[in-house]
């Protein structure tokens, strides 16, 4: 092989080589879908997102805006985002696993005390206001009633203002600043919403159904069979308003109080890296109180509640395999990645090396045969130069010997022959100059000798002797 080529297999083994690195190490970029853009969820993962882009991190995300849950939940199932904000009763994805959950909405319902209702159960014949906040919250509370086997109850009846029959249940929409009026003119009984307990929203539903309320007394109803619901509406999920979480003076509730409510969930496709769900993962809640600063709804974010491994990974809404892998500290380092791929490497890179080295060995014979071949020719040319019988066949003799020539030449010139098959050559190149000098000076006797052209082909092949060498 010719040094220039050695430079150049060199060069393309060192930029292979940087590519490789390029590549392992290279920012993954994941594309996440985000809706509502103008809900809490949409901020947080945008001040996370640039929260990864100004450190640098080997993940980074690319947030992708749409008006609702159902259309960001819609993009994660056709493979138009990596990652999603997903509300699982509005749409659950059937390729998406849980990452983390961003924060729970909880179905809270109001009552004045003197209304005597304290369980979901005892809305039996009563209407219940509903403050909608999402299309897909008017669906929850209709889940629960056939839970109950109670009916919903027409909207003419509800609005007639005449006892409902047993096991009937108005449900009236309303506005948040007509909650204490409906409250007063007995429009209502009680009132529902869906939202995080320590939002906005929930707290001024209830501060509207204390002044409607005698000595601003307010019952907080309960779903007491959250386990159960969930079993039937998985996309549900048990939540706990625990004793003062809407004021301590007084305390409000008094204790805990069991209902069940919606999750807003960052959820990822099942073909997307676990390791790259596990840096995303792990950065989402160690810069929880960063985050927070910009998007107060961080606070809120909490990991999916399972027991084990096993029934993380096969839950009714499962959790991505790389989620599971930070929560349980069981990340995997380079080599746990590419194992497989360095064991290969080697193995096959091993095959490879020694079918190279045989290959070479192989064309080194195969330089050597055909030296050889043109030894063999030189010495039978001596031969047939002995016994030549006209000028005619020295001249044919010598145009081949001057082709044989060539033939050395070159291959000395291109790659490197033997030293001890050069001197070889330069024995039988002027053993065979020689006897065709003689075969002239038969035939031709008054020719002068030529003592140079014996040495002619030992000058050529010295030439080449630095590149052979």
């Amino acid at each position: 092989m010719r040094r220039e080529w050695l430079f150049v297999l060199l060069a393309l083994g060192f930029a292979a080589l940087a590519g490789l690195v390029i590549y392992f190490y290279r920012p993954t970029m994941l594309t996440v879908a985000v809706g509502p853009r103008d809900g809490v969820e949409a901020n947080l993962i945008e001040t996370y997102a640039r929260a990864l882009n100004r450190t640098r991190e080997d993940v980074r995300l690319r947030v992708v805006p749409f008006d609702d849950v159902r259309d960001s939940a819609a993009a994660l199932e056709q493979g138009r985002a990596d990652l999603a904000v997903v509300r699982p009763d509005v749409k659950l994805p059937d390729n998406g696993l849980t990452l983390a959950i961003l924060h729970d909405e909880a179905l809270i319902v109001a009552a004045p005390e003197a209304a005597e209702i304290e369980s979901f159960s005892d809305l039996s014949t009563r209407r219940l206001g509903v403050v909608t906040r999402h299309v897909a919250d008017l669906p929850v509370l209709t889940s629960l009633l056939d839970f109950y086997d109670f009916k919903a109850a027409s909207e003419d009846e509800a609005s007639s203002g005449q006892p409902l029959a047993a096991g009937r249940v108005g449900l009236v929409p309303l506005k948040s600043g007509e909650i204490t009026q409906a409250l007063d003119s007995k429009r209502v009984d009680a009132v529902a919403i869906i939202a995080s307990p320590t939002g906005k929203p929930a707290q001024a539903m209830l501060r509207a159904v204390e002044q409607a309320a005698a000595e601003r007394k307010v019952t907080l109803v309960s779903v007491p069979d959250g386990k159960a619901i969930i079993q039937r509406m998985p996309t549900l999920q048990a939540v706990t308003l625990s004793a003062g979480t809407f004021g301590g003076r007084p305390k409000r509730p008094a204790e805990d109080v069991e209902t069940v409510g919606v999750s807003y969930r960052l959820m990822a496709r099942g073909a997307v890296s676990r390791v790259a769900v596990a840096s995303v993962v792990q950065h989402l809640f160690e810069w929880r109180s960063r985050l927070a600063a910009a998007a107060p709804v961080a606070h809120q974010m909490k990991p999916p509640e399972y027991d084990t491994t096993v029934t993380a990974t096969s839950a009714q809404l499962p959790n991505h395999p790389g989620a599971v892998d930070y929560f349980e500290r069981e990340q995997q380092t380079f080599l746990d990645r590419y194992e497989d791929w360095i064991y290969l490497f080697a193995f096959f890179g091993g095959t490879l090396g020694s079918g190279v080295a045989w290959l070479g060995q192989r064309l080194a014979r195969k330089r050597r045969e055909r030296i050889d071949i043109i030894l063999d020719r030189l010495l039978d040319i001596l031969a047939e130069a002995r016994e030549a019988q006209s000028a005619a066949t020295l001249d044919a003799l010598t145009r081949e010997t001057d082709a044989l020539i060539t033939d050395v030449v070159r291959q000395a010139r291109e790659r490197s022959i033997d030293s001890r098959m050069i001197s070889a050559l330069i024995l039988a190149i002027d053993a065979v100059n020689g006897a065709l000098d003689d075969g002239r000076r038969a035939f031709e006797p008054d020719a002068a000798p030529n003592p140079g052209g014996r040495n002619r082909t030992s000058r050529l092949l010295s030439l080449s002797l630095p590149a052979a060498e």
